[in-house]
């Protein structure tokens, strides 16, 4: 599925770093982003995380729920978010449905060479479930900024 702005936003429930789980339509009334990334702990995925992490307030102040999901299980979430002080959710997708549904999951070309793994992405969803902005390849070190300026744009 390739979602695009005006889609319905799939609902989904996944655990998050706490092993809690987290269903995405219980979220309405508030903006979420929700950012596909990678693995835990590696280069790119810390600059996204910790991104996000020194913009929370301005993030908070906006309204937004995010959420960061990835195929890693929820100890290694716990770690990840431990280790740089993550205020924002982590989901654990390990069979990679959620990914698979939101079109972050599947063929993509790395240096040259066509793999299949997570399509660093980011969906922002607005208070009434409906996809309002798209980000098919998120940059992790402007990423926040991005997302700020996109919430600064809802209605």
């Amino acid at each position: 599925m390739n979602l695009t702005a005006g889609d319905t936003a799939p609902d989904f429930t996944l655990p998050d770093q706490d092993g809690t789980d987290v269903t995405l339509s219980e979220l309405r009334g508030s903006p979420v982003v929700v950012y596909f990334y990678p693995k835990d702990d590696t280069p790119g995925c810390t600059t996204q995380a910790c991104g996000i992490r020194d913009a929370w307030g301005d993030l908070q102040e906006a309204g937004a729920v995010v959420l960061g999901v990835s195929p890693d299980d929820v100890a290694s979430h716990r770690a990840f978010a431990e280790k740089y002080d993550l205020p924002h959710r982590l989901l654990a997708d390990v069979d990679k449905e959620v990914m698979t549904d939101w079109g972050a999951w599947g063929e993509k070309v790395l240096y040259g060479k066509t793999t299949i793994g997570v399509k660093r992405s980011t969906v922002l969803v607005d208070a009434d479930g409906v996809v309002a902005k798209v980000w098919k390849r998120a940059t992790p070190k402007t990423h926040a900024d991005a997302l700020l300026k996109a919430l600064a744009a809802l209605p």
